[in-house]
């Protein structure tokens, strides 16, 4: 079974009684808007990037940039969503905290998963309208594997929630890195399954 197949579409997973600024590792799942293709396609199950597949990719590693007490884990772009694994090293202290926040505009100075993939979502989003804003083009046409054009894009590229797993211990966290790896050769089993039950 997927560990995203009971997946619920667009309700939040949080648990309330959970602090999600602890030190931990979290499974994340980000979907696009309306899942469209925005970031590129697979290829010989390889993911290929397109323009807008290597800005999510570089503000995703300018994480660790911004936020001293995180590292980044595995992950992966797909077409139309990405998986990745965030740890939190270390608590940030209120002194910590007040001083990244005067210091390194714009992040939020909460220290949430949350608020970690709001200030990620919105730095994509802010760099991809400037792309194209500017009058950049995708490197790939519009085609069936990539869903993609301006007039479908309206400036919003991500679904509004977020898909997150604590991960509990080694085993947990070897199995998820080792789905996220697996994700682009699994790519055409996901289509296929979808393109059958609708």
């Amino acid at each position: 079974m997927s560990i995203l197949s009971n997946l619920p579409n667009r309700q939040s997973t949080r648990l309330k009684t959970y602090d999600y600024s602890l030190e931990g590792s979290y499974f994340i799942t980000i979907v696009a808007q309306d899942r469209l293709h925005l970031f590129g396609k697979i290829e010989n199950s390889e993911m290929i990037l397109n323009t807008v597949g290597k800005i999510v990719e570089q503000e995703w590693k300018n994480s660790i940039q911004l936020r001293s007490n995180i590292s980044l884990g595995e992950f992966i772009i797909m077409p139309d969503h990405m998986h990745m694994i965030l740890t939190i090293d270390h608590q940030v202290t209120n002194d910590e905290n007040l001083e990244e926040w005067e210091h390194s505009n714009p992040k939020s100075p909460s220290q949430t998963i949350g608020a970690i993939i709001r200030g990620f979502k919105g730095a994509c989003t802010k760099k991809i309208n400037l792309f194209f804003n500017s009058g950049g083009e995708l490197q790939f046409a519009p085609n069936d594997e990539l869903q993609f054009a301006p007039t479908f894009y309206k400036n919003k590229i991500w679904q509004r929630n977020y898909y997150d797993h604590i991960i509990r211990n080694q085993a947990d966290y070897n199995r998820i890195a080792q789905y996220i790896i697996d994700n682009p050769q699994n790519w055409k089993k996901k289509i296929s399954s979808i393109n059958t039950t609708s």
